[in-house]
């Protein structure tokens, strides 16, 4: 069954505003603007919301959520347009806060059904978009604009904002005050505190400068809110990098996200300081540098970076790899390698493997396995649990706190993650300060309306139920069909092939059975007969005179069949009857 997220009765009331009479906060909330998460807030990734007043729109991010093990065999999960498409004449841009997946790959699902609007972003952005459409030639071409941090820009009548830089993983990250008649809004993507090698925060001016400007509401990262401490330098994980660069001397193979390109572009530097050519595994990796290398973020010597398969040309010690996969992904490139799979690289024992990145949430176990494989037949192989070899793009605790005191908003709601770490970054806002009654945790497809004076939760609820993209389907996938596959995953099926006279439907020939993942049929013929004989005493009963209704003896199969292998079993498969009349 697909997850349900409930949802208490005392988290799910209005918080409502103080000092106000009833007949007055009802006036200011018709007047209010609405602020409404379409994902992210109860998951890592879907990352989508959107600000309206009145017949104005402004759209937050479109990202994808990877699947999850109660969606088997989905390629991604989007955010659920069912609100916003009747609305899409409303939509006046899309804010895209920086070029990660979970916060722009969702667009060519549903820019259509968004009225194709105005994205603003940065150039690296649109250049990652630009590349992810080329893959859709029928859907419509996105219109940019293209903004850079101290931009100002008026979006709608009601809607005007303010971008600026946030340190993250990926260049150029925005974060941007939205000015409405509300008041200000910040909202600060993803981001973190940067520090330099000597624990000193760096580039804090902007979170000065926010403090103020009399902020309404603060919209928080509060990935690793749940974390104690502050974030790792960049410059302790590069040290900590070169140190295990240089003593490796075989082939080194470093696997990070396609998309933490600030940690890429110091990776190609340390390998050009030791000589070594660079080999890119995986279509993200390739395509990722290749866009940064255009767009100058990412600079390297000619014949630096050579084709994967030239990598046999050069001694081991003069090759680095570069690759997609840290998380396990049973199709990524290190699991290939690790697998021995892959067309060009056969893992070696003077092989260095290094997890330059963190594992997400779920992905645990595959990665657990993955090292555990790739231990057996490499010497040396390092992650971040160890050494500081990965810094994560997200404030701690104790980033989120300085960010908070130094902003000073009345109000703070927390997104980008699970429920317990909202929860986290709201202990932090009370620590500094903010009253239990201005931080609201909300839940995906809650409605808050935000007035000068105050913030409200309504009873309203906007649907964000999954929409699933599995192959060239999108949306087709329902919850009964993911509850087939998962029965499938769990209990196995059994194929009941019957041969039936069309006229009176008695059995003409033995029945056939087949299964997969139920029972091993050469060691259970004794279940087999017993299958075969519930099948032939159930059409036994047909009155001779009567045609026989197909669809009327397969459900027949289907119940009958089934409450005799759970009373045998204890388990119950898939029952598939196939009636053959002749």
């Amino acid at each position: 069954m697909i997850r349900k997220r409930i949802t208490p009765p005392e988290v799910r009331k209005s918080t409502k505003v103080h000092n106000e009479s009833s007949k007055t906060a009802n006036h200011k909330v018709k007047d209010a603007v609405r602020f409404v998460p379409l994902g992210g807030l109860e998951e890592i990734g879907r990352n989508c919301a959107f600000f309206e007043y009145k017949k104005e729109i402004i759209v937050v991010d479109v990202g994808i959520q990877f699947p999850e093990e109660e969606t088997p065999g989905i390629d991604y999960i989007i955010p659920n347009m069912t609100y916003l498409t009747p609305r899409k004449d409303d939509i006046r841009g899309i804010i895209l806060t920086h070029g990660h997946y979970d916060h722009i790959h969702a667009l060519p699902y549903v820019i259509e059904k968004l009225g194709n609007p105005i994205i603003y972003c940065v150039e690296f952005t649109r250049a990652l978009i630009e590349n992810r459409f080329a893959e859709f030639p029928n859907v419509p071409k996105p219109k940019f604009q293209v903004v850079k941090g101290g931009d100002k820009l008026k979006l709608s009548d009601n809607f005007s904002a303010e971008f600026f830089y946030v340190d993250h993983t990926i260049p150029d990250s925005l974060g941007f005050i939205l000015d409405t008649p509300a008041g200000k809004m910040v909202h600060f993507g993803d981001f973190r505190v940067g520090y330099d090698i000597n624990g000193k925060p760096q580039h804090t001016d902007v979170f000065e400068r926010l403090g103020d400007m009399n902020i309404h509401t603060a919209f928080i990262d509060s990935t690793n809110a749940d974390f104690e401490g502050h974030s790792l330098s960049e410059d302790v994980v590069r040290n900590e990098l070169d140190k295990l660069m240089k003593k490796a001397k075989g082939r080194l193979i470093i696997t990070t996200f396609a998309s933490l390109l600030t940690r890429l572009a110091e990776i190609i530097k340390i390998a050009e300081q030791l000589n070594r050519k660079i080999a890119l595994n995986g279509r993200s990796m390739k395509n990722n540098v290749e866009i940064s290398q255009k767009l100058g973020f990412i600079k390297t010597k000619k014949g630096t970076i050579i084709p994967m398969e030239e990598i046999n040309k050069h001694k081991d010690s003069d090759i680095l790899i570069l690759s997609t996969g840290g998380q396990g992904e049973p199709k990524a490139g290190l699991t290939r390698m690790a697998n021995g799979e892959h067309r060009h690289v056969q893992l070696k024992q003077s092989d260095t493997v290094i997890f330059s990145s963190s594992v997400v949430p779920g992905n645990e176990r595959s990665v657990q396995l993955l090292q555990d494989n790739i231990s057996r037949q490499v010497e040396e192989v390092y992650n971040s649990k160890f050494l500081d070899i990965h810094s994560s793009g997200h404030s701690l605790a104790d980033d989120i706190e300085l960010v908070l005191r130094a902003v000073k908003p009345r109000f703070m709601v927390p997104i980008h993650g699970y429920y317990f770490k909202l929860k986290a970054c709201v202990r932090i806002a009370h620590k500094v300060g903010i009253p239990q009654s201005n931080t609201n945790i909300l839940d995906n497809g809650q409605v808050a309306l935000l007035t000068k004076d105050g913030f409200e939760v309504s009873k309203e609820k906007v649907p964000t139920d999954y929409v699933m993209v599995d192959g060239l389907g999108v949306g087709d996938v329902e919850e009964v069909v993911l509850r087939d596959r998962l029965l499938l995953a769990e209990e196995g099926m059994v194929v009941v092939i019957a041969t039936i006279s069309r006229e009176n439907g008695r059995l003409l020939k033995t029945p056939d059975i087949i299964s997969r993942g139920f029972i091993y049929l050469k060691e259970n013929r004794k279940l087999l007969d017993d299958i075969r004989g519930k099948l032939k005493s159930l059409l036994v009963r047909i009155p001779r005179h009567q045609h026989p209704e197909p669809d009327y003896i397969k459900s027949l199969i289907r119940d009958q069949i089934g409450q005799l292998l759970y009373t045998k079993t204890k388990r119950r498969p898939m029952i598939l009857p196939v009636l053959i009349e002749i």
